[in-house]
């Protein structure tokens, strides 16, 4: 199966809430200011382009990780079948950014109790928790249409 805009549109909308975590990843990147392993004297390699906005946007926490783990959250509440997988993956995703180069571990670390703390957040919200009562209906009916039907 595949989950796309058109016949999920309640999850997309879903994740794509779930990208903007500046309110609570930006203040603290603001409040820190440290800088990536890969700028200054001491530089460390990286594996992806020293792009000046990355560059000027500090290392701690790991908005990528937040991100990361925010979504693992959304669609391993919405798909527990799979929540195993989910979880495992949007930890590896947040890891990549210190084995990249990208983060420091500590960063990446802070980056997934942000997400997992802005996922929590969000429950408080009603229209949330009915978003995700959608999404989880959205997803079990596209699941259904593509299981192999019985001769």
């Amino acid at each position: 199966m595949r989950l796309t805009p058109q016949n999920a549109p309640i999850l997309t909308a879903l994740l794509e809430r779930a990208g903007d975590d500046r309110s609570v990843v930006g203040l603290a990147k603001t409040h820190w200011g440290t800088q990536r392993p890969y700028v200054g004297k001491d530089a460390a390699p990286v594996c992806e382009p020293k792009r000046p906005d990355l560059t000027a946007n500090p290392d701690y926490p790991s908005g990528h990780s937040a991100f990361g783990e925010h979504v693992a959250m959304i669609l391993a509440e919405v798909t527990p079948s799979r929540a195993e997988a989910l979880y495992a993956r949007g930890r590896e995703y947040a890891e990549s950014r210190w084995i990249c180069g990208s983060h420091t571990v500590s960063a990446t670390e802070a980056g997934l109790q942000s997400g997992a703390v802005i996922y929590a957040a969000e429950h408080a919200s009603e229209a949330f928790r009915r978003d995700l009562d959608m999404a989880r209906a959205e997803v079990a009916a596209v699941i259904a249409a593509a299981a192999p039907k019985a001769p």
